[in-house]
């Protein structure tokens, strides 16, 4: 809970009868509570006067409707530092109970909207409510491609800095579908865990939903959403389509420049080397120009690469090898078999002399003649790229590298590369690469490889929980 800092929003209008318990229950689970009340005119004012010495209450006059008290709700919980917020509503339906659910969810995927999923033949579910929920799942589905059970819960947990630059269309009860609909589309993941849910008898409950003015707003809604979806859809397509050209040019480029320069030039030291800087040349700038991202690079050690070290980096995207081969000329990334093989760019890993992890004692004699030369040896520890940007176990064979070796280590922390490019995804999404050369372990007085690979996981797992704090 050190990491994730949050609070819980709960927007109200008119719901006297329920708010006192409502913000009692919810503060046995979370000691910052922040109600926006949207201009109530009930006594909803007067128990939130009350109250005011434990929870923090934004109020204005006029009613704004549920989207306008969510914005209004983000924006003071980001003011006042929070990285996370749960909405829950104020009319008791929700069991403040199920907030630590949501919360778990939230220490596994801090970077994701977690929804609490009720159970739709709940009883006393109103029928409206149900036809609502499914009218809603089915075009919210359609827009993004995501099946979710429930999108109409009002209980949730979002990542405030997710919600940065997302503008609204509506201030309503849509808005709630609208968030997650912009959301999705900013490649924010959306999740969902089971939840309760208590709906009183018809003649106790309090309920602002109108069904023909309300059905008529979510349906102009969602006609403007679906689209937004198809140009959102065309947009992806068509990034993808222009990179994948582009890093076919650039793989085409690259082995006719080794078809020339190595294989018909003769395979020399100093044609290997000119080789290597074209391919470090064209890594930066092709890194640097992905269509609807930005790229920043970190060198705050001033780290020249000039002495051979064994460099380490966290991996999470088939872009990463862009994001290395940048770094410097000097360099002999290790990779998977398949990967030396792949048709696509397969020609360009061998003619840079790339080795696949395969006989180690061979390996070994290979990379030390290529460190003689001043060259260092890339490998991702990790092994194989991680689907949600974890940081996976460290596998000790970089270290060993390094002993046997007698090199320095040289972290690199990559951020960004595996929401750009997901592993279960084909095609790019809009977002924020960098990469950081982090300071040299030296080999002298190092402890051994096995403690080595722990001690480094641990900084990268600090290093990543920074990053997910400064994002937020």
């Amino acid at each position: 809970m050190s990491r994730c800092h949050y609070c819980t929003i709960i927007p109200t209008f008119n719901n006297a009868g329920t708010i006192r318990k409502v913000v009692d229950d919810v503060s046995r689970h979370c000691e910052n509570v922040i109600v926006v009340n949207d201009g109530s005119t009930d006594d909803t004012s007067t128990i939130l006067s009350e109250l005011a010495s434990t929870i923090t209450v934004v109020s204005y006059p006029k009613n704004r409707g549920k989207g306008h008290a969510l914005v209004t709700g983000f924006r003071k919980a980001m003011e006042m530092g929070f990285t996370h917020a749960v909405t829950i509503d104020a009319d008791g339906q929700h069991f403040a109970d199920d907030i630590p659910l949501l919360v778990e969810q939230m220490e596994h995927h801090p970077d994701a909207i977690i929804v609490g999923c009720r159970n739709l033949t709940e009883e006393n579910m109103p029928r409206q409510n149900t036809f609502a929920n499914k009218f809603s799942n089915f075009w919210f589905r359609l827009q993004t491609g995501i099946n979710l059970p429930d999108t109409q819960s009002g209980f949730r947990i979002y990542p405030l800095a997710s919600l940065k630059g997302l503008n609204l269309i509506t201030s309503r009860y849509e808005a709630e579908l609208e968030l997650l609909v912009f959301a999705a589309w900013a490649g924010v993941p959306v999740l969902s865990t089971n939840v309760r849910v208590y709906y009183p008898p018809a003649e106790e409950r309090v309920s602002h939903f109108r069904p023909v003015y309300d059905f008529f707003r979510i349906s102009v809604l969602n006609t403007i959403l679906c689209i937004g979806a198809l140009f959102h859809g065309v947009r992806q397509w068509a990034y993808t389509i222009f990179s994948f050209c582009y890093f076919l040019c650039f793989a085409l480029d690259m082995t006719i420049r080794g078809f020339f320069l190595i294989t018909l030039g003769g395979a020399t030291k100093e044609h290997k080397l000119k080789y290597h800087e074209i391919l470090q040349r064209k890594s930066k700038f092709v890194i640097n120009h992905v269509p609807g991202t930005s790229f920043a690079y970190s060198n705050p050690h001033g780290e020249t690469f000039d002495k051979p070290a064994v460099i380490i980096s966290n991996h999470q995207s088939h872009l990463d090898l862009m994001g290395m081969m940048m770094l410097t000329p000097k360099l002999i990334i290790l990779t998977k078999n398949w990967v030396w093989h792949n048709p696509f760019y397969g020609i360009v890993i061998r003619y840079a002399d790339f080795f696949p992890i395969t006989d180690t004692d061979q390996m070994l004699n290979d990379l030390k003649q290529k460190v003689s030369e001043g060259y260092s040896v890339m490998i991702f520890p990790e092994g194989t790229r991680s689907e949600d940007c974890r940081i996976q176990r460290f596998h000790r064979g970089a270290f060993y590298l390094a002993e046997q070796l007698g090199l320095d280590i040289i972290p690199v922390f990559i951020d960004g590369f595996g929401k750009v490019l997901p592993k279960t995804s084909w095609h790019l999404h809009p977002g924020k690469m960098s990469v950081e050369v982090m300071e040299r372990v030296k080999r002298e007085g190092a402890c051994g490889y096995r403690e080595m690979a722990r001690n480094l996981r641990r900084i990268y797992l600090e290093k990543n929980h920074e990053e997910v704090r400064h994002h937020r």
